[in-house]
């Protein structure tokens, strides 16, 4: 094991996390993200992710905080993922202390990265964001509902869109050339209104630059634009993935980048037909969908209506940050 370990701090020896830690891994992850966890799925997937580094911190052999890093924007940035406390030890500062030390370790591993970006599900205030520039602020509405429900749903929101008349858009799926194309237009970011110049997928921000695609065309994700060239919107959606809530669901996450309320409309009904195509074999199911604040009203009554899907909670955040990776504190 000492070939794993990498340094102590503070009390606390920190590690590189392996394959056989994953039951310790779960056992401080209880509440995390109310049962939308999704390392339970990635955490394997992780530790064999080129560019990423998975940190562990422990405190007398005890399982005790996790955090980690993937290099991004072709080795100048870092994106922070995954960072959680043990259930008692939470609210206690061990969860900067084990920052402190990834920075630190960042610094040690990839001398190039200078900045670090990161999302958050709260907006803390200015003083705990000192350090950070905040980039975007979007939206999440959420929907759960049993699988045979959602059957309907996505149809009871086709035939919506139906009755809408034929002046109703349309949105095309991407190719993998054609997704290449419009992802290095550098006319994107402004003309999909791309959060901070970044596209957020399932809570993950990258900037669309060469060095990126290779971490995207890994994910198993589905894209939509309202055309194949210079779009004015983008749409990305992951693969149903399993999450514990409320003893197990699929989940799916939506990530809408364009101001044109029918176009996301469209756009996640396209999405949810994808989705529901891929199979949704278990009893409950839930859709994140990230967008704009000012289309939240739009597509939260265009979604109501439907007995068996309701919304799961009230439109919540998506905070994107950006800060200095320090070498030390």
């Amino acid at each position: 094991m000492a070939t794993r370990c990498l340094g102590e701090r503070e009390g606390l020896t920190f590690w590189l996390a392996r394959p056989d830690d994953y039951d310790d891994v779960m056992s401080i992850s209880d509440d995390i993200y109310l049962g939308n966890d999704y390392l339970p799925h990635r955490y394997h997937i992780w530790l064999e992710e080129p560019g990423r580094v998975v940190v562990l911190a422990r405190r007398d052999a005890k399982m005790m905080a996790l955090e980690s890093f993937l290099v991004v924007d072709e080795g100048s940035t870092v994106v922070v993922e995954g960072l959680r406390v043990c259930p008692t030890q939470r609210g206690t500062g061990l969860a900067g202390v084990i920052q402190r030390f990834v920075d630190a370790y960042v610094c040690q591993l990839h001398p190039s990265v200078k900045v670090k970006r990161l999302t958050r599900n709260d907006d803390p205030g200015p003083s705990k964001l000192a350090k950070f520039s905040v980039l975007a602020r979007r939206a999440v509405l959420s929907f759960a509902g049993e699988a045979e429900s959602f059957e309907s749903f996505v149809s009871h929101l086709r035939s919506k869109l139906t009755a809408s008349g034929p002046s109703v858009p349309t949105v095309v799926p991407l190719g993998t050339e054609q997704l290449r194309k419009v992802l290095l237009d550098p006319g994107l970011p402004s003309r999909t209104r791309l959060p901070g110049g970044a596209i957020i997928q399932d809570w993950q921000p990258l900037r669309p630059m060469e060095g990126n695609l290779a971490i995207l065309g890994r994910k198993d994700l589905d894209w939509f634009a309202d055309k194949q060239e210079a779009p004015a919107f983008l749409a990305v959606s992951t693969r149903p993935y399993p999450v514990p809530f409320e003893g197990g669901a699929l989940r799916s996450s939506v990530d809408l980048f364009g101001a044109d309320p029918e176009l996301a409309k469209v756009a996640l009904v396209s999405m949810l037909e994808r989705a529901r195509c891929q199979g949704w074999l278990t009893e409950k199911v839930l859709v994140h969908m990230y967008l704009e604040e000012a289309l939240v009203e739009e597509l939260r009554s265009f979604c109501d209506g439907h007995a068996g899907v309701r919304e799961w909670t009230s439109s919540w955040l998506q905070l994107l940050v950006e800060g200095p990776v320090e070498e030390s504190n």
